[in-house]
């Protein structure tokens, strides 16, 4: 599949990977997909972001992306509906903190070993992956470009569409920002 990828969709893929390496996370997830995303510049999912606002709240999808892996990948949407089962994953977060380290949850291997090798993608970052395929035969693009991968990861659920979707970026947003008009369905 990865022949069928841009010189941009690579990249975002190599960068992702070099994100996770950094976190010493054991595998690349979609939020390392995001955050190689949101490193470019100068591709079309660059220029969709940026005429979307993306300057202002870059910061903000970054700490919304760590604050989320400090929670050990919980979407905010998936902390809020254990709150109302009166689960307080905050307590539980400072409670692992305090007994194993802060990160405990994140999967934080500073200083303890390390890892490594290569990473494997995760279960979601392949579907991310599989999505960009899908969007790019939907529109009948011969290649899988970085737009591709944005809009899979906005047409899912999960901690990079919450985190982006928290600023307008949604999957139709995008859409709008690339082809015009409304958005087709796909994926």
């Amino acid at each position: 599949m990865f022949e069928r990828f841009t010189k941009d969709a690579r990249a975002v893929v190599t960068g992702a990977v070099e994100h996770a390496e950094r976190d010493e996370a054991p595998a690349v997830g979609p939020e390392h997909l995001l955050l190689a995303l949101l490193d470019r510049e100068g591709g079309r999912a660059s220029f969709a972001l940026a005429s979307l606002g993306g300057g202002a709240w870059l910061d903000s999808v970054r700490r919304a992306l760590g604050e989320a892996r400090r929670r050990g990948g919980l979407s905010q949407a998936e902390t809020d509906a254990l709150a109302g089962l009166g689960i307080d994953v905050t307590e539980i977060v400072a409670r692992v903190e305090e007994a194993h380290g802060v990160g405990a949850l994140a999967g934080d291997r500073r200083g303890r070993g390390g890892w490594s090798g290569h990473r494997p993608f995760s279960k979601d970052a392949k579907d991310v992956l599989t999505r960009s395929l899908r969007m790019a035969v939907a529109r009948r693009d011969r290649y899988i470009g970085d737009e591709h991968l944005l809009l899979a990861l906005t047409s899912r659920p999960g901690v990079p569409a919450e985190a982006l979707a928290d600023h307008g970026v949604t999957h139709e947003s995008v859409t709008r920002v690339l082809y015009g008009g409304p958005e087709s369905k796909a994926g």
